[in-house]
Protein backbone atom coordinates (compact mmCIF):
# COMPACT_ATOMS: atom_id res chain seq x y z
CA UNK A 1 0.00 0.00 0.00
CA UNK A 2 1.07 3.66 -0.68
CA UNK A 3 0.54 5.86 1.92
CA UNK A 4 -0.90 9.50 1.25
CA UNK A 5 1.43 11.93 3.40
CA UNK A 6 -0.25 14.75 1.75
CA UNK A 7 -3.54 16.01 0.00
CA UNK A 8 -4.00 19.72 -1.33
CA UNK A 9 -6.62 20.96 -3.90
CA UNK A 10 -5.09 23.09 -5.74
CA UNK A 11 -7.91 24.64 -7.84
CA UNK A 12 -11.37 23.65 -8.68
CA UNK A 13 -11.45 19.48 -8.80
CA UNK A 14 -7.44 19.71 -9.67
CA UNK A 15 -5.56 17.85 -6.61
CA UNK A 16 -2.20 17.51 -5.73
CA UNK A 17 -0.79 14.45 -3.52
CA UNK A 18 2.53 13.32 -2.12
CA UNK A 19 2.75 9.66 -1.93
CA UNK A 20 4.55 7.64 -0.17
CA UNK A 21 6.64 5.31 -3.10
CA UNK A 22 10.55 4.50 -1.69
CA UNK A 23 11.49 2.81 -5.46
CA UNK A 24 9.75 5.04 -7.39
CA UNK A 25 11.17 8.35 -6.09
CA UNK A 26 14.81 6.74 -6.24
CA UNK A 27 14.72 5.86 -9.97
CA UNK A 28 12.53 8.07 -11.60
CA UNK A 29 13.66 11.17 -13.30
CA UNK A 30 11.55 14.14 -15.21
CA UNK A 31 9.19 13.28 -18.18
CA UNK A 32 8.06 9.44 -16.64
CA UNK A 33 4.98 8.67 -15.40
CA UNK A 34 3.11 6.10 -12.96
CA UNK A 35 -0.21 3.96 -13.25
CA UNK A 36 -2.43 4.28 -10.01
CA UNK A 37 -5.48 2.33 -9.02
CA UNK A 38 -7.53 3.21 -5.62
CA UNK A 39 -8.31 -0.86 -5.06
CA UNK A 40 -7.92 -4.16 -6.68
CA UNK A 41 -10.85 -3.79 -8.90
CA UNK A 42 -10.23 -0.61 -9.61
CA UNK A 43 -9.40 1.44 -12.98
CA UNK A 44 -5.88 2.27 -14.08
CA UNK A 45 -4.99 5.42 -13.94
CA UNK A 46 -1.32 7.28 -15.50
CA UNK A 47 -0.80 10.24 -14.54
CA UNK A 48 2.84 11.77 -14.59
CA UNK A 49 5.21 12.73 -11.72
CA UNK A 50 4.97 16.35 -11.01
CA UNK A 51 7.67 15.47 -8.29
CA UNK A 52 9.84 13.48 -6.11
CA UNK A 53 11.89 13.49 -2.87
CA UNK A 54 14.38 10.94 -2.90
CA UNK A 55 15.15 11.82 0.36
CA UNK A 56 11.60 11.21 1.68
CA UNK A 57 10.86 8.44 -0.57
CA UNK A 58 7.90 10.97 -2.16
CA UNK A 59 6.52 11.13 -5.44
CA UNK A 60 3.90 14.23 -6.17
CA UNK A 61 1.07 13.85 -8.58
CA UNK A 62 -1.54 16.14 -10.22
CA UNK A 63 -4.83 14.83 -11.14
CA UNK A 64 -8.30 16.39 -12.18
CA UNK A 65 -11.90 14.86 -11.67
CA UNK A 66 -13.15 13.92 -15.38
CA UNK A 67 -14.68 10.67 -14.54
CA UNK A 68 -15.57 8.30 -11.31
CA UNK A 69 -11.63 6.53 -11.13
CA UNK A 70 -10.90 10.42 -10.52
CA UNK A 71 -13.71 11.70 -8.42
CA UNK A 72 -12.81 8.25 -6.29
CA UNK A 73 -9.27 9.44 -5.73
CA UNK A 74 -10.51 12.85 -4.83
CA UNK A 75 -12.58 11.66 -1.88
CA UNK A 76 -9.14 10.16 -0.19
CA UNK A 77 -8.05 11.73 2.64
CA UNK A 78 -4.10 11.90 4.16
CA UNK A 79 -3.30 8.69 5.66
CA UNK A 80 -5.25 6.66 3.22
CA UNK A 81 -3.79 4.65 0.53
CA UNK A 82 -2.90 3.75 -3.04
CA UNK A 83 -3.78 0.16 -3.29
CA UNK A 84 -1.46 -0.03 -6.71
CA UNK A 85 1.01 2.99 -7.76
CA UNK A 86 3.11 1.34 -10.58
CA UNK A 87 6.22 2.84 -12.00
CA UNK A 88 8.34 4.88 -12.92
CA UNK A 89 6.90 4.23 -16.57
CA UNK A 90 7.95 5.61 -19.83
CA UNK A 91 11.24 7.48 -21.09
CA UNK A 92 12.64 10.57 -19.19
CA UNK A 93 12.84 13.58 -20.94
CA UNK A 94 15.41 13.61 -24.14
CA UNK A 95 16.89 17.20 -21.74
CA UNK A 96 18.33 14.65 -18.71
CA UNK A 97 20.47 12.78 -20.89
CA UNK A 98 21.81 16.20 -22.34
CA UNK A 99 25.50 17.25 -20.59
CA UNK A 100 24.89 20.73 -18.29
CA UNK A 101 27.09 22.22 -20.50
CA UNK A 102 25.51 21.36 -23.85
CA UNK A 103 22.00 22.45 -22.44
CA UNK A 104 23.30 25.88 -21.32
CA UNK A 105 24.04 27.11 -25.13
CA UNK A 106 20.41 26.03 -25.78
CA UNK A 107 17.28 28.81 -25.49
CA UNK A 108 14.34 26.16 -24.40
CA UNK A 109 10.35 27.39 -24.35
CA UNK A 110 8.21 25.27 -22.86
CA UNK A 111 4.11 25.80 -23.42
CA UNK A 112 1.82 24.07 -20.46
CA UNK A 113 -1.68 24.01 -20.74
CA UNK A 114 -4.31 23.55 -17.99
CA UNK A 115 -3.15 20.50 -16.06
CA UNK A 116 0.09 19.99 -18.36
CA UNK A 117 1.75 22.32 -15.55
CA UNK A 118 2.39 19.25 -13.63
CA UNK A 119 4.97 17.44 -16.12
CA UNK A 120 6.29 20.41 -17.20
CA UNK A 121 7.33 21.72 -13.95
CA UNK A 122 10.13 18.59 -12.77
CA UNK A 123 11.28 19.78 -16.08
CA UNK A 124 12.29 22.83 -15.60
CA UNK A 125 13.28 22.10 -12.10
CA UNK A 126 15.27 19.99 -13.15
CA UNK A 127 16.93 22.67 -15.74
CA UNK A 128 17.50 25.02 -13.17
CA UNK A 129 18.86 22.81 -10.77
CA UNK A 130 21.39 22.21 -13.51
CA UNK A 131 21.90 26.12 -14.17
CA UNK A 132 19.97 26.34 -17.27
CA UNK A 133 16.91 28.77 -17.40
CA UNK A 134 14.24 27.98 -19.60
CA UNK A 135 11.20 30.45 -20.82
CA UNK A 136 7.85 28.92 -19.49
CA UNK A 137 4.22 29.77 -21.23
CA UNK A 138 1.57 28.62 -18.83
CA UNK A 139 -1.76 28.70 -20.25
CA UNK A 140 -5.25 28.28 -18.58
CA UNK A 141 -9.10 29.23 -19.62
CA UNK A 142 -9.33 31.37 -16.39
CA UNK A 143 -7.46 32.62 -13.25
CA UNK A 144 -9.15 30.24 -11.20
CA UNK A 145 -7.71 27.35 -12.88
CA UNK A 146 -4.03 28.26 -12.98
CA UNK A 147 -2.09 25.91 -10.69
CA UNK A 148 1.82 25.68 -10.00
CA UNK A 149 2.13 29.51 -10.46
CA UNK A 150 4.61 29.70 -7.97
CA UNK A 151 6.54 26.75 -7.67
CA UNK A 152 6.81 27.36 -11.32
CA UNK A 153 8.34 31.15 -11.12
CA UNK A 154 10.62 29.62 -8.47
CA UNK A 155 12.62 27.98 -11.20
CA UNK A 156 11.81 29.56 -14.77
CA UNK A 157 13.97 32.12 -15.91
CA UNK A 158 10.75 34.13 -17.51
CA UNK A 159 7.21 32.89 -16.62
CA UNK A 160 4.43 33.82 -18.91
CA UNK A 161 0.90 33.35 -18.08
CA UNK A 162 -2.06 33.49 -20.58
CA UNK A 163 -5.73 33.39 -19.65
CA UNK A 164 -8.01 32.62 -22.81
CA UNK A 165 -10.70 35.18 -20.83
CA UNK A 166 -8.08 37.42 -20.44
CA UNK A 167 -8.81 37.69 -16.62
CA UNK A 168 -5.10 37.28 -15.82
CA UNK A 169 -1.48 37.27 -17.52
CA UNK A 170 -1.96 37.96 -21.04
CA UNK A 171 -4.83 37.74 -22.99
CA UNK A 172 -5.46 34.80 -25.52
CA UNK A 173 -3.93 31.01 -26.11
CA UNK A 174 -0.57 30.09 -25.69
CA UNK A 175 0.24 29.97 -29.66
CA UNK A 176 -0.46 33.89 -29.49
CA UNK A 177 2.01 34.24 -26.92
CA UNK A 178 4.45 31.76 -28.85
CA UNK A 179 4.19 34.10 -31.54
CA UNK A 180 4.53 37.55 -29.91
CA UNK A 181 7.71 36.71 -28.24
CA UNK A 182 9.21 35.40 -31.19
CA UNK A 183 8.21 38.55 -33.05
CA UNK A 184 9.83 40.64 -29.92
CA UNK A 185 13.21 39.11 -30.74
CA UNK A 186 13.18 35.44 -29.19
CA UNK A 187 14.94 32.39 -30.13
CA UNK A 188 14.24 29.30 -29.29
CA UNK A 189 16.41 25.83 -29.80
CA UNK A 190 13.71 23.83 -28.85
CA UNK A 191 9.65 23.72 -27.51
CA UNK A 192 8.59 21.08 -25.39
CA UNK A 193 4.62 21.57 -25.16
CA UNK A 194 2.15 19.70 -22.97
CA UNK A 195 -1.22 20.02 -22.45
CA UNK A 196 -4.50 19.37 -24.21
CA UNK A 197 -4.35 17.44 -27.33
CA UNK A 198 -5.51 20.41 -29.11
CA UNK A 199 -3.26 22.58 -27.67
CA UNK A 200 -0.62 20.97 -28.55
CA UNK A 201 -1.63 20.49 -32.22
CA UNK A 202 -1.68 24.04 -32.72
CA UNK A 203 1.30 24.60 -30.75
CA UNK A 204 2.83 21.80 -33.56
CA UNK A 205 1.14 23.35 -36.85
CA UNK A 206 2.91 27.23 -35.64
CA UNK A 207 6.57 26.02 -34.21
CA UNK A 208 6.54 24.51 -37.49
CA UNK A 209 6.13 27.31 -39.53
CA UNK A 210 8.65 29.17 -37.12
CA UNK A 211 11.22 26.57 -37.36
CA UNK A 212 10.95 25.75 -33.44
CA UNK A 213 11.85 21.99 -33.00
CA UNK A 214 9.45 20.64 -30.64
CA UNK A 215 8.46 17.95 -28.26
CA UNK A 216 5.07 17.13 -27.07
CA UNK A 217 4.02 14.64 -24.39
CA UNK A 218 1.57 12.28 -25.13
CA UNK A 219 -0.67 11.03 -22.49
CA UNK A 220 -3.50 9.22 -24.01
CA UNK A 221 -5.62 6.62 -23.25
CA UNK A 222 -3.40 4.09 -21.36
CA UNK A 223 -4.41 0.21 -19.62
CA UNK A 224 -1.29 -1.64 -19.14
CA UNK A 225 1.76 0.56 -19.11
CA UNK A 226 3.89 -2.07 -21.02
CA UNK A 227 2.86 -1.68 -24.78
CA UNK A 228 0.72 -4.85 -24.87
CA UNK A 229 -2.02 -3.55 -24.80
CA UNK A 230 -2.32 -1.27 -27.32
CA UNK A 231 -4.91 1.27 -25.81
CA UNK A 232 -2.06 4.00 -26.18
CA UNK A 233 -1.34 3.10 -29.72
CA UNK A 234 -0.25 6.76 -31.64
CA UNK A 235 1.20 7.25 -34.99
CA UNK A 236 4.85 9.23 -35.41
CA UNK A 237 5.78 9.81 -38.86
CA UNK A 238 3.68 7.17 -40.56
CA UNK A 239 4.92 4.85 -38.05
CA UNK A 240 3.08 3.08 -34.96
CA UNK A 241 4.39 4.03 -31.63
CA UNK A 242 2.82 3.16 -28.05
CA UNK A 243 3.32 6.67 -25.58
CA UNK A 244 3.49 3.91 -22.51
CA UNK A 245 7.29 2.70 -23.75
CA UNK A 246 8.09 4.57 -26.83
CA UNK A 247 6.91 7.67 -25.08
CA UNK A 248 5.38 9.57 -24.14
CA UNK A 249 7.54 12.35 -25.53
CA UNK A 250 7.65 12.42 -29.19
CA UNK A 251 8.44 14.60 -32.18
CA UNK A 252 5.42 16.45 -32.17
CA UNK A 253 5.91 17.42 -35.66
CA UNK A 254 5.46 14.06 -36.53
CA UNK A 255 2.41 13.18 -34.16
CA UNK A 256 -0.90 12.42 -36.44
CA UNK A 257 -2.76 14.92 -33.56
CA UNK A 258 -5.96 14.36 -35.57
CA UNK A 259 -5.60 10.29 -35.74
CA UNK A 260 -4.99 10.64 -32.32
CA UNK A 261 -7.56 12.22 -31.00
CA UNK A 262 -10.12 10.53 -33.13
CA UNK A 263 -8.71 7.31 -31.53
CA UNK A 264 -9.31 8.97 -28.41
CA UNK A 265 -12.63 9.71 -28.75
CA UNK A 266 -13.78 6.00 -30.33
CA UNK A 267 -11.73 4.07 -27.46
CA UNK A 268 -14.78 5.28 -25.52
CA UNK A 269 -17.42 2.97 -26.92
CA UNK A 270 -17.82 -0.34 -27.77
CA UNK A 271 -19.06 0.67 -31.08
CA UNK A 272 -15.65 2.75 -31.31
CA UNK A 273 -13.41 0.24 -30.32
CA UNK A 274 -14.69 -2.29 -33.00
CA UNK A 275 -14.35 0.46 -35.50
CA UNK A 276 -11.06 0.54 -34.84
CA UNK A 277 -10.18 -2.68 -35.25
CA UNK A 278 -11.48 -3.15 -38.53
CA UNK A 279 -9.40 0.02 -39.69
CA UNK A 280 -5.96 -0.76 -37.52
CA UNK A 281 -6.39 -4.97 -38.81
CA UNK A 282 -3.28 -6.51 -37.92
CA UNK A 283 -1.74 -3.62 -36.36
CA UNK A 284 -4.62 -3.54 -33.92
CA UNK A 285 -3.27 -5.10 -30.44
CA UNK A 286 -6.83 -5.35 -28.60
CA UNK A 287 -5.28 -6.88 -25.63
CA UNK A 288 -6.32 -4.23 -23.51
CA UNK A 289 -9.32 -6.13 -22.11
CA UNK A 290 -12.23 -3.97 -23.67
CA UNK A 291 -12.27 -5.51 -27.31
CA UNK A 292 -13.58 -9.15 -27.71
Amino acid sequence: MYKIVKKEELTTNIFLMDVEAVRVAKTCQPGQFVIVRTDAEAERIPLTICDYDRDKGTVTIVFQCVGAATHIMAGLKEGDAFHDFVGPLGCPSELVNESAEALQKKKILFVAGGVGAAPVYPQVKWLHEHGVAADVIVGSKTRDLLILEKEMEAVAGNLYITTDDGSYGRSGMVTQTIQELVTEGKHYDVCIAIGPMIMMKFVCLLTKELGIPTVVSLNPIMVDGTGMCGACRVTVDGKVKFACVDGPEFDGHGVNFDEAMRRQTLYKTEEGRAMLKLQEGDTHQGRCGNCQ
